[in-house]
């Protein structure tokens, strides 16, 4: 394959991905998150620690 056709490997993963879920259809489709589901999402939101960008872990580690 030439460099003018490469494809990077997280676009054909998405791409094999939606034909999967074109062919099988999506096991998940209809279903609901039940409240206590919700609850736990809502309390690690709450947790979660802030962003760090590349370039400052770049800085910590490097």
């Amino acid at each position: 394959m030439s460099k003018n056709n490469a494809i990077a490997r997280e676009d054909l993963e998405n791409m094999i991905e939606t034909k999967i879920l074109e062919i099988l259809g999506d096991p998940d489709a209809g279903l609901e998150l039940r409240e206590e589901f919700k609850a736990k999402l809502r309390q690690r939101q709450g947790r979660m620690s802030p962003t760090v960008s590349h370039e400052e872990v770049l800085k910590e580690l490097g």
